[in-house]
């Protein structure tokens, strides 16, 4: 931002408080108005487009505690006139030397030494402005400053600021990547779109560094960063395990006993063929190489868990098929084992309140 913006605007009441306010309530201020003049709350507004870039401006610099002192100051310069000359020998506490000290760290002198005395005269060819004595010391101003503000004492420009975004992703698109459009609140410039590629085979809940595509640095200096925090939405049918892909495919009780060749989708709509061996119990996972998740060290595998399926009504042959095979394995106990080792985890846990 150019100096001469900083006499002409008053940032707090822009935001609509006080010249004393807290941090804490410039920020609430901010964030309250930043609410209401969104432009995805008021789509084709024009004016409350504008007022929330205003807004926007106004916080940049009073969130600031550098640029906020150094407002400060140049407005208490605006409100004593445009012309200042030095005080006397004890002169008074608002003279232009005592100002310009505050800023840039410049000595007024000892008593009685020399003393600094500028008339400005904008209209005059040739003649020095506030733009030309700000520019001196490193102040940056007009297309050459880039609308940044004053540069900070000791003229280091200052890297911009990390900006934060969120952005939700299907399962498919984190796994093989996504170019993706995203709108980015940036409190100097308001809304911005930015156009960004999201690399394959993000987590939920990862925070993605993109270098560079962050608010913009002072002249000279490099931008910041944009955080981009990824969300994935639930999939019906396949669920994330590390580099592994999962899903659940249902068999029927015969392809479970006997063993049987079955297909199992794939994340891309095609299938794949597997073999379930025979007495496959309900729950087995099997494994299939290669058609998980695809990264720069390893590529996942594709894990099938099998779920017998059984049937909700038996009628003629198919019935009499079951009741046949319960004959012949009715010797067969299988939870026999389950109920002894239950048996005895009781008698030993009575055994230890007993404190035997």
């Amino acid at each position: 931002m150019a100096s001469q913006d900083w006499f002409e605007k008053d940032f707090y009441a822009v935001l609509g408080v006080p010249s004393g306010a807290s941090a804490d309530e410039v920020k609430k201020a901010y964030r309250r108005l930043a609410r209401q003049l969104h432009p995805d709350a008021n789509p084709g507004d024009v004016a409350s487009e504008r007022r929330f870039k205003e807004i926007g401006e106004a916080y940049a610099v009073l969130s600031d505690p550098e640029q906020r002192q150094q407002y400060d100051a140049v407005r208490a310069m605006a409100r004593g006139g445009a012309r200042f000359s030095a005080g006397g020998r004890n002169g008074g506490n608002g003279g232009f030397d005592d100002l310009f000290g505050n800023l840039f760290g410049a000595s007024g002198g000892a008593p009685g030494g020399p003393r600094m005395r500028f008339t400005p005269h904008p209209g005059t060819a040739g003649a020095t402005g506030f733009e030309d004595l700000f520019n001196m010391f490193g102040g940056a101003s007009g297309p050459a400053g880039g609308g940044m503000g004053f540069r900070a004492p000791g003229g280091v420009p200052r890297r911009g600021e990390d900006l934060a975004a969120e952005t939700t992703l299907t399962l498919r698109q984190a796994l093989e990547g996504a170019l993706l459009n995203l709108r980015v609140q940036d409190p100097r410039s308001g809304v911005r779109t930015l156009s960004t590629r999201i690399p394959a085979g993000v987590r939920d809940g990862q925070k993605v560094r993109l270098r560079g595509k962050g608010q913009q640095g002072e002249v000279g200096a490099e931008p910041g960063d944009l955080v981009v925090t990824v969300h994935i939405e639930k999939h019906p049918i396949f669920s994330l395990d590390g580099e592994d892909l999962r899903v659940t495919v249902p068999i029927t009780f015969a392809e479970a006993a006997l063993g049987a060749q079955i297909e199992a989708p794939t994340l891309d709509g095609t299938v794949v063929r597997l073999r379930v061996p025979g007495g496959t119990p309900s729950g087995r996972v099997l494994r299939v190489k290669g058609r998980g998740v695809h990264t720069g060290r390893r590529t996942g595998d594709l894990l099938v868990t099998v779920q017998v399926v059984v049937p909700q009504r038996l009628d003629g042959p198919a019935k009499e098929a079951v009741e046949a095979l319960r004959l012949a394995t009715e010797g067969e106990e299988p939870r026999r084992e389950l109920l002894e080792r239950a048996r005895r985890e009781a008698r030993a846990s009575s055994g230890a309140g007993d404190g035997r």
